[in-house]
């Protein structure tokens, strides 16, 4: 019989969780230092988790991790790890646990339970919507410019309107995922970019282009350096609509990527929203791993 036991003592699982989270990091791309200041992010966090060991018959087979947390004045859940040890898989431990998790989180009032997934999962959470994805490549050496396409800096005047279609574009990929309600994400979109790119063209280690074709503007790009030791953080790379289908994607990346070179970083990381299954395609053929996937649930989970 499957049972969950609260640790007094998740010093072992803890340390566990670190290791594998190191490792799914490095094999992304990312070099120790900056996956180190990852697992520091996230230690900041795992005090408040609940973790249980899974057993059967007294036997252990794995850990859960549970949470619940404030999200805007409404409680949500969060299933931090969920980890069957290799000799014990394909038992139905796995689905066992992520009920007990589900059950755990909607006692306590959630009414959805979010997972971040950095380990292949097969269909375990195959239920679960996906909201988004961290992304990274570790670029070797300088990528291939595509012909007709230039990448210059924004100028102050181009730097108004580029502003608010970017806020926009940010609170439709927030709904579009199912993250928040349009209000929700209008103020989330006005608080991080109030904090992400304060001083506008002038914010230390940013970057802002403009991608030219065609005789004129195609998009634009956002990034930031030193997001982490030796990591650029691709905050957008757009191409407007009327561009898209000709090979414009892979340019906004090269350009991000010469970017990145630039400022003497080594790997470009960016998220992506769930719904947009073209980037995510595009993505995944030029060489972007998933470092984490995010995905949520409503609580409580409807009868198949």
């Amino acid at each position: 019989m499957t049972e969950f036991n609260v640790l007094n003592d998740s010093a072992g699982w803890q340390s566990d969780f670190e290791r594998r989270l190191t490792a799914s990091h490095l094999e992304a791309g990312l070099d120790d230092t900056a996956a180190r200041r990852m697992i520091e992010e996230t230690r900041g966090k795992v005090g408040g988790w609940t973790v249980a060991g899974i057993t059967d018959s007294g036997t252990r087979v794995g850990y859960v991790a549970v949470s619940v947390e404030d999200d805007d004045g409404a409680p949500a859940g969060r299933m931090g790890d969920l980890r069957v040890e290799a000799e014990h898989a394909g038992r139905g431990y796995e689905e066992a646990a992520r009920d007990w998790a589900e059950a755990w989180c909607a006692e306590r009032g959630a009414g959805r339970v979010d997972i971040r997934i950095t380990e292949p999962a097969g269909g375990l959470f195959d239920g679960y919507g996906i909201r988004g994805q961290l992304r990274a490549r570790r670029i070797a050496s300088p990528p291939q410019p595509v012909e007709g396409v230039t990448a210059r800096p924004m100028t102050p005047a181009e730097y108004p309107e580029w502003l608010a279609a970017e806020k926009l574009a940010y609170v439709d990929d927030i709904v579009r995922a199912g993250a928040m309600s349009p209000e929700d994400a209008a103020r989330k979109s006005d608080d991080d970019f109030a904090k992400l790119i304060p001083g506008g063209l002038a914010t230390p280690g940013t970057t802002l282009l403009v991608l030219e074709a065609e005789g004129g503007a195609i998009g634009t790009g956002w990034l930031k350096h030193g997001h982490f030791p030796g990591v650029t953080y691709g905050y957008s790379l757009h191409i407007e609509e009327r561009y898209r289908g000709k090979g414009y994607g892979r340019a906004a990346m090269a350009a991000g990527e010469q970017a990145t070179l630039a400022a003497g970083d080594s790997v470009l990381m960016f998220t992506v929203w769930g719904g947009n299954e073209v980037a995510m395609n595009l993505y995944t053929s030029v060489g972007y791993r998933i470092v984490e996937e995010y995905r949520s649930l409503g609580l409580p989970r409807s009868a198949a």
